[in-house]
């Protein structure tokens, strides 16, 4: 998923030809993701409640509220870095749908 290094850490739960399931977890404020391009559709299920920061790109950064067990859905093609914005530990389990839409 991820094309630049980030300092959350990923793991990958469930791999197979259908879904990737990965655990992402971010220790402390500032954590991220890493920079990357999203090549599927996914589903994102906070295990937390509180806010994780969307940058963008160009300078344009967002706050995006979670809460814990309320997922959300992206498209393919999503480009950002998703960085922790608590004073805390948190994380989300991402599904990545990895065949073709019909």
């Amino acid at each position: 998923m991820c094309n630049s290094k980030g300092s959350a850490t990923a793991t990958v739960r469930i791999n197979n030809d259908r879904v990737r399931v990965t655990e992402w977890r971010f220790n402390k404020r500032g954590d991220n993701t890493g920079w990357h391009r999203h090549a599927y559709d996914y589903v994102v299920i906070p295990l937390f409640d509180g806010v994780l920061e969307i940058d963008l790109g160009d300078g344009e950064r967002i706050t995006a509220q979670m809460e814990n067990g309320v997922p959300y859905y992206r498209e393919i093609g999503v480009e950002h870095d998703v960085i922790n914005g608590n004073d805390f530990e948190c994380a989300f389990v991402e599904v990545e749908l990895l065949q073709e839409r019909t």
